[in-house]
């Protein structure tokens, strides 16, 4: 029964495109994706299928009923953008001035979509139902995912898959992983409060900066030398501020960074670890400063039998070229709630063109991706929820079999 429904989504390839597109054009920010989702909105009421909005902020979920009864599958899809000028010279360039998507959102929403149609128009043959999950706000924490599940939007599935457009990989590649797949991303702001003066008489004066100095040097014994070395851990010092006059000492210098970690106490280790060093670098220097620590998304954490399902489906994808085991990648997502709430996986799709040597990464204002990916990874989400579905409709009928 895959077949039928993986050629009605090769039909929808040219529309997958055109909506990827439009949405390009017109991007919005974490939180205030307003128009978008009311052109999510719109699509699916015009289908008329059942879908609720406003879930948990501007998160959108649709539900398609199957014509017999079974499991529920969730897909789920983000569609927010970066504030990142798109530098792109293409006809659907962002229309919106410091506003792009840069990271292939608005490729995962028109997967969705297609998807959501292709299972509605054959969904007499689907011996279960779908939910898809449209959420906002996956670039900036605390996210859109957390929000939505407490929200309801998980209510009643069993199973959930997702995908993100990988544009660094080639296209026809797919990656996964059981386990850990993304990091847990944390964010931490520390401000030393020295005491400022003139740049002629530093005895007089408590150097913020070189106190500071110090500390960024100090951190890096963290994952060198107090995190086993069998765990990996990234501590990154990203902003330094201290901002004055060249012959003036700063009262003041603010340090933000973030720190990635796989394991529940290794994560909790540094959060402590790094206090304990600014808090002794300090006491040396006769200063008082202030810690925050921020917890971002906990890490994506494959299952086992999920993530399996999805490697036996990519095998019979034509478009699929390689499949691969990844290692486990440091940036972070937010999948990784529904993850904790709910059995799944979630895995990348190469996208990156045949033509390009070496792509823009993810976050780039000239990021892009090879369209002809959103067709492989639709065809992949297809064949998982379908498959799920019909192993689950096969253990139920041998139960009932057996009574």
């Amino acid at each position: 029964m895959l077949s039928p429904f993986l050629k009605a989504l090769e039909q929808k390839y040219d529309q997958m495109v055109e909506t990827r597109r439009y949405l390009h054009q017109y991007p919005e920010l974490s939180f205030k994706e307003y128009q978008t989702a009311a052109y999510i909105r719109s699509f699916y009421e015009k289908l008329g299928i059942k879908v609720r909005a406003n879930v948990g902020g501007n998160g959108l979920v649709a539900f398609i009923e199957g014509g017999k009864p079974g499991k529920t599958v969730a897909l789920r899809a983000d569609f927010d953008a970066l504030p990142i000028q798109d530098e792109k010279e293409v006809p659907y360039k962002s229309t919106v001035p410091g506003v792009m998507h840069a990271c292939g959102h608005d490729g995962h929403t028109s997967i969705l979509l297609a998807l959501a149609e292709t299972f509605h128009e054959m969904r007499e043959h689907l011996h279960g139902n779908i939910v898809l999950i449209h959420q906002h706000a996956e670039e900036y924490a605390p996210g859109g995912a957390k929000s939505m599940i407490e929200d309801g939007c998980l209510e009643g599935v069993d199973v959930i898959f997702g995908t993100h457009l990988w544009a660094t990989e080639p296209t026809g590649v797919i990656q996964y992983r059981v386990g850990p797949i993304m990091a847990a991303a944390d964010r931490f702001e520390i401000t030393i409060k020295g005491s400022g003066g003139h740049g002629a008489q530093p005895h007089k004066t408590k150097d913020s900066i070189v106190i500071a100095s110090q500390l960024v040097m100090n951190l890096q014994q963290i994952v060198s030398r107090r995190v086993n070395p069998i765990d990996s851990a990234v501590v990154t010092v990203g902003s330094f501020v201290a901002e004055n006059a060249f012959n003036v000492i700063a009262d003041s210098a603010q340090l933000v960074g973030t720190v990635r970690t796989f394991n529940e106490e290794v994560r909790d280790q540094i959060e402590h670890e790094i206090e304990r060093i600014v808090k002794g670098t300090c006491l040396t220097a006769d200063v008082d400063y202030e810690y925050v620590y921020t917890h971002g998304y906990p890490a994506v954490v494959n299952h086992k039998e999920e993530t399996e399902l999805l490697i036996s489906v990519a095998q019979n994808i034509d478009d699929v070229t390689k499949i691969e085991e990844t290692e486990p990648h440091m940036g972070g997502e937010d999948f990784a709630y529904y993850l904790q709430h709910a059995k799944g996986a979630f895995f990348f799709t190469g996208a990156k063109a045949s033509d390009v040597k070496k792509p823009y990464p993810h976050h780039h204002p000239r990021f892009d991706f090879d369209e002809k990916a959103m067709l492989i990874a639709a065809k992949v989400l297809c064949s998982a929820a379908l498959t799920y579905l019909e192993n689950n409709k096969r253990v139920d009928q041998e139960i009932t079999a057996d009574h």
